[in-house]
């Protein structure tokens, strides 16, 4: 008996072992195998194909990024579930994409999902929605002191890799780590996977280092893929990490799919003017040419770059340095700095200006014109794998010509840039593409804002100033079913118990979620448009004024804001100058002086308008314009308010309009980061920037709020009063609305052929 338990407790032992060695750490034997490999994705230079039935045709990506965040939750959370996954991939292909793109592993949720929607779709006789998988790698690492050479880049590029081969074909358990998803992946998805996009978008400054630090080791040549003699070390890096892939597919699995790696302009294979290099540090260029498969890959390679019609618009630089109409500057040799890799850009262009940078209809398109150089210098498909426009309130890139920024575009205007976007892609020759993103995100940060707001709670709060959170076709407003209220002139969401103040003139109500402030303006006496709207605002008890010169109006306390709303022209929040952010923390970009050593009084009378920084440049860009210390510097005004209708059920909807008459009256939402709130989930608001040198948080648990309505005297002191706030902390509600977007880009995609 004694033995036979010993047996059964050392089979376990062994079998445990087996499994977890299996499993986990994805060890097997490799006896070989006479086994032909399979692929069903090819390419030629130029075209992307997939076998249907025996025969290759060419198959345009016509696809969508899918993100890991919902609201409440970090992406690396990993918290959306199967259920929800399910929804979403019919939502995507009912909108007319074929293919879904994700960067990193994910929990097993997303492939149990994927695996029975895909089964579904094909048992009902559909086309299945087919995938582009990413592998990650650890923005912590690339901006560290490491190369790519590095064990912690390298060697965890070439694991993951081999582990999320694995997990596609259902052969994995993976534990939360490395900011990986995590869970028993059995399900075999890989007949709908076309293909691999390794990496992230570059850092140049890491290409940079890398190529610096190890200039021996610039060629590589493996089974699969090897590199020209052009190429650099972090090519070859590049060259060895998809030879591996490749190779551990080919012998464990007998499979072959797509591979490309992951750019985008900040490190494109093109040469710019020395002065477009020095403005966007441009130091380190990627070619994918330079890396090219062997016989032995049966499948296709293509080049992935993410493109943006905004950032970094060289080729708008390049207009504005340069003056086409001149022949005699077409000439840019002598405008390029030296570099030991890198293609002039304007080789691949035809020197005819009217030909390079004008798109088809006629209009100056700069981002047309980019597309096109990436496609005519490129002998392998190129698919942009990343493009779109945000739907935010906030803005952080102007594009110059065509008019899609990077945010403060409502969601029509996002539809029509993300048709247009696709028709310059199409236009100009790719092969595929993906447009940037399929949700909203909560926790994302933006250069422009991300000083603003407490990054460590993001996730709880939705911040309508920062662009970055408003890529998606899929929008998560708050509240569980519908929000609160609706800027729309019905006052039907409003109730007696919102009212905060009641004065002779009317009555001002107040309410709040997890996007904006409320406020609902009451008077019989008012005359929308014609009739002077003041709303001060009290949040700091610090500092702040009891008088505004710049409208000459008094309150009943010290006020950080006043909100003015008279006609389409003249309507806006102003901060007291104490309380302005943008002198607190780019004084030295804006105007060169140092805001610390002569701060602005706490009682200051005088109120700025709301800028929002676009563009920093610190220093002149001439000898005499630095010697006389001229700055120059890019804003906008995001302190000013839009008429509109922002009820999503609307004909004449309006995504960012932020107030709206009513009968006798008005109604207005007001964005929280725009009133200096850090983190309203927990009601931070910032403090005093001069006794604190920067940005530091403070806790308030009420605020004051006013009114008045008409022309104001000086001495007519507009009266306060208290408003309490609570919080929600990490506790956010929010329900799924399908944009305006998504509708007009699954109207022009169910009109194409194909």
């Amino acid at each position: 008996m004694k033995k036979f338990i010993l047996t059964a407790c050392v089979l376990v032992v062994l079998l445990f072992a087996g499994y977890y060695a299996y499993y986990h750490m994805g060890l097997y034997v490799s006896l070989g195998s006479d086994e032909p490999v399979e692929t069903f994705m090819k390419t030629d230079e130029d075209t992307i194909y997939m076998e249907r039935e025996g025969r290759y045709e060419p198959f345009e990506i016509r696809g969508v990024n899918l993100g890991a965040g919902i609201p409440g939750e970090w992406a690396t959370d990993y918290a959306i579930d199967e259920e929800t996954y399910l929804r979403w991939f019919n939502w995507i292909q009912e909108l007319g994409a074929n293919t879904i793109r994700v960067y990193t592993i994910l929990q097993d949720d997303f492939y149990n999902a994927f695996y029975a929607y895909n089964n579904q779709r094909e048992a009902e006789g559909k086309e299945p929605l087919w995938l582009l998988h990413g592998v990650w790698i650890n923005d912590y690492i690339q901006n560290s002191h490491r190369d790519a050479f590095d064990d912690d880049f390298l060697q965890t590029f070439l694991d993951d890799s081999k582990l999320l081969v694995d997990i596609l074909h259902g052969k994995r358990s993976l534990s939360l780590g490395r900011g990986l998803g995590s869970g028993s992946y059995r399900k075999d998805v890989s007949p709908w996977v076309i293909g691999y996009i390794l990496g992230v978008e570059w850092e140049d400054v890491t290409v940079a280092y890398t190529n610096e630090s190890h200039p021996e080791r610039s060629q590589y040549a493996g089974t699969y893929m090897e590199t020209t003699g052009e190429a650099t070390p972090f090519e070859a890096m590049l060259a060895q990490v998809g030879d591996n892939i490749i190779e551990y597919e080919t012998e464990r699995y007998r499979q072959q799919r797509l591979v490309a790696f992951s750019n985008w302009p900040t490190t494109d294979p093109f040469l710019y003017p020395a002065d477009i290099t020095e403005k966007f540090m441009k130091c380190a260029q990627v070619d994918v040419d330079h890396i090219r498969p062997t016989e032995a890959f049966l499948s296709g390679y293509f080049a992935s770059y993410h493109v943006y019609p905004y950032y970094p618009d060289y080729l708008h630089r390049v207009l504005d340095t340069l003056e086409l109409q001149d022949p005699q500057k077409r000439d840019m040799s002598s405008y390029y700095p030296e570099s030991k890799t890198g293609v002039p850009y304007a080789a691949m262009m035809t020197g005819n200006e009217r030909e390079d940078f004008y798109d088809e209809e006629g209009n100056l398109n700069t981002y047309y014109a980019y597309l096109k150089i990436l496609n005519k210098y490129h002998n392998i498909p190129v698919v942009i794998s990343e493009y779109g426009v945000s739907t935010g309130r906030g803005m952080a890139q102007r594009d110059y010509y065509t008019g899609r920024n990077q945010g403060r575009m409502t969601e029509r205007e996002q539809g029509r840039a993300l048709i247009n976007c696709y028709k310059d892609i199409r236009n100009a020759g790719s092969a595929g593409s993906c447009v940037f993103t399929w949700q909203d995100e909560w926790f994302k940060r933006t250069w422009n804002t991300m000083h603003a707001v407490d990054m460590d709670k993001t996730p709880y709060w939705s911040d309508y100033q920062t662009n970055e959170q408003y890529f998606g076709l899929l929008a998560f407003d708050p509240g569980e079913e519908k929000s609160i209220c609706y800027v729309d002139g019905d006052v039907s969401d409003w109730s007696p118990e919102d009212v905060a103040l009641e004065t002779e003139q009317g009555s001002l109500s107040m309410k709040y979620d997890e996007k904006f402030l409320y406020f609902y303006v009451q008077g019989e006496d008012f005359q929308p448009g014609e009739d002077a709207v003041y709303i001060p605002i009290d949040t700091t008890p610090k500092t702040g004024s009891r008088y505004c010169e710049d409208y000459d109006v008094s309150f009943e306390q010290p006020c950080d804001f006043l909100i003015y709303i008279h006609d389409l022209d003249d309507s806006r929040v102003v901060v007291q100058e104490r309380y302005e952010v943008l002198r607190a923390v780019y004084s030295n970009e804006t105007e060169g002086f140092d805001a610390y050593i002569n701060p602005v009084e706490p009682d200051t009378p005088v109120f700025k308008r709301i800028n929002m920084v676009l563009q920093l440049q610190a220093e002149g860009r001439t000898p005499e314009e630095k010697e006389n210390n001229i700055f120059f510097y890019e804003a906008y005004e995001t302190g000013a308010l839009r008429r509109g209708n922002a009820n999503p059920e609307s004909e004449d909807f309006d995504s960012l309009a932020d107030y709206m008459f009513t009968e006798n009256g008005l109604e207005l939402r007001i964005p929280w980061q725009l009133l200096n709130f850090a983190n309203p989930s927990e009601m931070m608001i910032h403090d005093d920037y001069y006794e604190h040198y920067g940005i530091e948080y403070l806790h308030i648990d009420e605020m004051y709020a006013g009114m008045a309505l008409g022309e104001r005297q000086a001495e007519d002191t507009i009266p306060m009063a208290e408003f309490p706030l609570k919080g929600w902390g990490k506790k956010v509600t929010y329900h799924e609305r399908l944009k305006e977007s998504y509708y007009i880009l699954q109207d022009y995609w169910a009109g194409l052929s194909g």
